[in-house]
């Protein structure tokens, strides 16, 4: 029984109010939900996302630029031969990202659930950050990559205000846009398998081998092993929140083995068996630096020298397009199967406010290359929130709040070894093959465009090299088999483009 204290507060005009002001602006009952299930909604969507803030800073955090540098601007290496690395360099560089990940998580995130009114949490998209990383930074430098994604950001914003955006949506071929996901899913656990040194390059050839010499050794490996395994048992039992699980239980684990074993790390041939990247110890602990934000170069890519390069120009906006359709793609993939699982489409198949939704997803993108931590996403493990009864944005207000909180429990990542958060990376990759089956391989006009597009990736080590050479490959099919006019002309402009970017080497060359 209530107090007569409490029961007074609990029917406060101000209460009141603020209820009515949920309910105006979320419409919770009218979407058969209520407060508490928005809550729980929002809390199991951060959990099931979380891993982003252990994960981002393993690959934002750990490339280097066309300077050799990492994101904090020092030297990844403390030698010229690239052999030794700068544990402390690379540690910081680790904590700044992971704080400006959950920063930027946080903001865009209650900016969805205030704007878009819908329940879908935003973070550093995977694949998206890996083609930063990979594919832009070591052409230039990280703030001009970072201005790359902004610029990205504000085109996907123009596409989404003038409905230009069904346009390009329907340039690309559906097969096409499985063929992306499924190679940038390959991509990812090839960067995992590496990063947890389960894939090697050995001095001669083959060019890769597994483990040491072909085996799996060191404890390092063994925190690999036993945290995938355990995100395998966690996802076959259905287990929410599995990924961050899974990443939690094999950094205790790191801990206790360097605590007794001491491992150290793996600094060239000296210690082979040593930790990749940050070694795991509880004395890595630090406060939150959000000196990344605003690191933002918008125009230096887009000169040589000092002088402004046409060709370069070209080069960079196929890199942006290809930015900008892996975001575009796999966000509408996204927002129809969240609003699936919670029963919020319409007939057309689409969820209310979309315009809203879209343009806020643009700006994750804007607010993610400012925070130089890669292009904000919509993320699919918001369904993980759906299934617990989340309806409406309050439960995305609920989600980017704990993301906010998370941002000073970030330098707690420093504590994570590449070895226990890379699992996460080969199961992501795992997660996005399985849209395989989609694409009708018994057809070469559909089959061979998507089998390059997916082995490029990977093989080639660059998202957008797949991406091309996929495109081109299916305009030359079309043309060739007297089907030129099923190709959507914004195709040929794309293909053309890609033609240039891939000859970029040769014109330059010419000019010069």
């Amino acid at each position: 029984m209530k107090s007569p204290k409490t029961a007074k507060l609990s029917e406060s005009p101000d209460v009141s109010s603020n209820a009515s002001w949920l309910e105006r602006h979320f419409h919770i009952s009218k979407r058969g939900s209520s407060i508490g299930q928005e809550v729980r909604g929002g809390l199991v969507t951060f959990f099931a996302m979380a891993y982003i803030i252990a994960l981002n800073p393993l690959i934002i955090g750990t490339a280097t630029d066309v300077n050799g540098n990492l994101i904090s601007g020092a030297p990844k290496f403390l030698d010229e031969a690239m052999t030794q690395v700068d544990a402390a360099a690379v540690g910081a560089s680790i904590g700044m990202v992971a704080a400006g990940t959950a920063f930027i998580a946080g903001i865009m995130t209650i900016l969805m659930g205030m704007v878009g009114r819908f329940p879908m949490g935003l973070a550093t998209g995977l694949g998206l950050n890996a083609l930063v990383a990979y594919t832009l930074a070591p052409q230039m430098t990280w703030p001009q990559a970072m201005g790359l994604v902004v610029w990205e950001g504000i085109l996907i914003a123009i596409l989404v205000l003038t409905g230009f955006r069904t346009a390009v949506f329907k340039a690309v071929p559906k097969t096409l846009r499985t063929a992306i996901s499924v190679g940038i899913g390959l991509f990812i656990a090839f960067v995992g398998l590496i990063n947890a040194g389960v894939v090697r390059k050995p001095a001669g050839s083959p060019p890769v081998e597994l483990g040491i010499s072909g085996s799996l050794t060191g404890w390092p490996i063994l925190v690999f092993v036993i945290g995938l395994g355990l995100l395998i048992a966690l996802h076959v039992l259905k287990v929410k929140g599995a990924m961050l699980i899974s990443i939690i239980s094999a950094t205790v684990m790191a801990i206790i083995i360097e605590a007794i074993g001491h491992v150290g790390a793996h600094v060239g041939a000296e210690n082979p068996g040593g930790w990749a990247l940050n070694v795991p110890s509880l004395t890595n602990f630090s406060l939150p630096d959000l000196g990344l934000l605003f690191r933002v170069d918008m125009i230096g890519a887009f000169y040589v020298d000092g002088h402004f390069s046409f060709p370069t120009f070209l080069g960079l906006m196929v890199l942006v397009f290809s930015l900008l359709l892996a975001d575009f793609f796999d966000t509408m993939g996204t927002v129809v199967a969240v609003g699936s699982e919670g029963k919020l489409l319409d007939e057309r198949g689409m969820p209310d406010r979309v315009t809203e939704i879209l343009f806020v997803d643009s700006l994750g993108a804007v607010a993610g290359g400012l925070g130089s931590v890669s292009s904000n996403t919509c993320y699919v493990e918001s369904t993980a929130g759906v299934g617990e009864g989340a309806r409406t944005g309050l439960a995305s207000v609920v989600t980017g709040l704990a993301f906010l909180v998370a941002v000073f429990l970030s330098p707690i990542i420093n504590m994570v070894p590449s070895e226990a958060a890379s699992p996460v990376l080969v199961f992501v990759g795992f997660l996005m093959i399985e849209q395989v089956v989609d694409v009708d391989w018994s057809d070469p006009e559909v089959g061979i465009p998507a089998f390059l597009t997916i082995i490029l990736m990977p093989f080639s080590y660059s998202i957008t090299v797949g991406i091309g050479i996929g495109f081109l490959a299916h305009v030359f099919i079309k043309v060739i088999r007297g089907h030129a006019k099923r190709v959507y002309p914004l195709m040929y402009v794309v293909a053309a483009l890609f033609i240039i970017y891939f000859l970029q080497g040769p014109l330059l060359a010419l000019i010069g």
